[in-house]
């Protein structure tokens, strides 16, 4: 059974990715960049791979050539949690927040570059936009790209939505707060 802050299910974490894609991939030597990241996922749904791209002059590259090791961080739905939206007179604010912590190990998948490209558009813009549209400018633009995958070696999810709270409360928390998304993700991580 899962402890009080963590997902209820493998798929949480490609789930919250999918919805929050933006990641931050950060070096041993601290250098760091957002970057878009597709989730590639294991038989039980758990991530084992974050799949993307950079530029080739970004520090990052230079970085994980040299020692492969790194984090990468995501936010997913996050808001403040005012007394205002619970009747208990003693109860105090909170922050609730679903997020990721991966450490990983990058491998740069050159072959792979425009895959990781197709793939990316795909994802965010469904049959609605072809990089076919760029016409001769794409195949400049993928020189001054590589892709990389990001193996998944230990994972730290913290989804604090609140399942400490008590029904009641819980339930107050959900019906009135402004975040919608929020609500959303309390609701899909509520006790069975």
């Amino acid at each position: 059974m899962p402890g009080p802050f963590e997902p209820r299910g493998a798929e949480d974490g490609a789930k919250l990715i999918a919805g929050h894609p933006l990641g931050w991939l950060v070096s041993r030597r601290f250098n760091a960049s957002p970057l878009p990241l597709l989730a590639e996922t294991g038989e039980d749904g758990a991530v084992v791979a974050l799949f993307g791209h950079c530029a080739l002059g970004n520090p990052l590259v230079a970085d994980f050539r040299a020692d492969p090791e790194g984090l990468i961080l995501f936010n997913g739905p996050q808001a403040y949690v005012s007394p205002d939206l619970v009747s208990k007179p003693d109860w105090g604010p909170t922050w609730n927040y679903a997020v990721l912590r991966y450490r990983v190990e990058v491998e740069f998948v050159g072959d792979e570059t425009g895959q990781a490209i197709e793939r990316l558009v795909a994802a965010m813009e469904g049959d609605n936009w072809s990089t076919a549209r760029l016409g001769p400018r794409y195949e400049r633009m993928l020189e001054q790209i590589i892709a990389f995958r990001a193996h998944v070696r230990s994972a730290e999810p913290a989804f604090k939505l609140g399942q400490d709270e008590s029904a009641a409360t819980f339930g107050e928390i959900v019906r009135g707060h402004p975040d919608r998304t929020l609500a959303a993700w309390m609701e899909g991580q509520a006790k069975p």
